[in-house]
């Protein structure tokens, strides 16, 4: 059985989204999962739940990183937080991935010092999955793992985020992109410019740069850039996300009309919210690191925490490890 330790005091509700979507995903894909973090706010917070809690059990973690702690002070000053224990459930092979709502910079901080990065791996990446206009699925990275990069970082990232791709969604040959402002290889700045070449001599299929305007058209699958570019276009795309169904909502509140037409559309509407909700999607993964980890959205619902616990099952079950450190390998010894 596959076992996922979740961080059940880490996202900005905690801990009932996180032990309500672990209950959700452990009766739902068969999974036992570790809650970690302050046993009796969490056992409270099991009382309150009607249904069976299947495979649960609680991993002691006194201490809690706030949103607001500096990663690397919170991660030497408290060795007890429920971000050190998860990792360290990773590392010591007791729990074969690490779900967290938490801390973004905390849980990379912890995860690449304490779980550590694959030999191959020079900087880590963190794979953001979005919809797109074709009704499927792409990927960005990074978004935020790293605030500059080198051209071979960026090499990693196609390779590892086209691994993921793969795994995580079931294409054999996911196109691969270079995030810049044209789409001539001539266009960008210096680093996409070093980059666009070399991207060409890997294995994977490199379909040249795309635009802003392309991250949602599905023109490519999986995007590339740094994870400055790659977090301030994320964080646009949400909100973009919410201020859309903001929108629609007051807009349908004025008239009579209006309101009948929201009952008429209602359908379509909520399909809409479905398809933007980053809960459906189940967070980033961290690739480069040893071992499995998911980081989700602060405002995570259980929802998204039981999304986030399948993404992290599945990438286990893959191995994805394994095959970003062979192709990784492989690349390596072509160059």
């Amino acid at each position: 059985m596959i076992t996922i330790a979740v961080d059940a005091m880490g996202g900005d509700h905690a801990p009932r989204p996180e032990v309500e979507g672990s209950v959700l995903a452990a009766h739902e894909y068969g999974l036992r999962v570790l809650l970690v973090g302050q046993p009796n706010v969490i056992r409270a917070e099991l009382a309150n739940i009607s249904r069976p809690t299947g495979a649960i059990e609680v991993a002691p973690a006194s201490e809690v990183i706030a949103m607001e702690d500096h990663p690397a002070q919170a991660f030497r000053r408290k060795k007890d937080s429920s971000v050190h224990v998860g990792t360290r459930l990773v590392k010591e092979g007791l729990a074969d991935a690490f779900v967290s709502a938490g801390n973004t910079g905390a849980v990379m901080t912890a995860a690449k010092i304490i779980m550590g990065t694959l030999p191959s791996v020079d900087r880590v990446a963190l794979a953001a999955p979005f919809p797109n206009a074709k009704g499927s699925v792409s990927v960005l990275l990074d978004v935020g793992a790293n605030v500059d990069s080198k051209p071979e970082h960026l090499l990693q990232f196609a390779v590892m985020g086209e691994i993921y791709y793969r795994l995580a969604f079931g294409s054999r040959r996911p196109r691969v992109g270079l995030l810049s402002i044209g789409e001539e290889e001539i266009k960008g700045n210096e680093l996409t410019r070093a980059v666009y070449d070399r991207l060409r001599d890997l294995p994977v299929q490199f379909v040249g740069n795309v635009e802003g305007n392309d991250l949602f058209s599905g023109k490519v699958d999986v995007i590339v850039c740094d994870g400055f570019v790659g977090n301030i276009a994320l964080k646009i795309c949400e909100g973009l996300a919410m201020e859309i169904v903001k929108l629609l909502r007051k807009t349908y509140k004025g008239s009579l009309a209006s309101q009948l037409g929201y009952l008429l559309s209602r359908g379509a509407l909520k399909g809409i919210k479905r398809t933007m909700d980053y809960s459906e999607y189940g967070g980033a993964p961290l690739l480069g690191v040893r071992g499995v980890c998911v980081i989700t959205h602060g405002k995570s619902n259980a929802n998204a925490i039981k999304n986030a616990i399948r993404v992290a099952s599945g990438l286990a079950r893959a191995r994805v490890n394994e095959r970003i450190e062979q192709e990784l390998s492989l690349t390596h010894a072509r160059a």
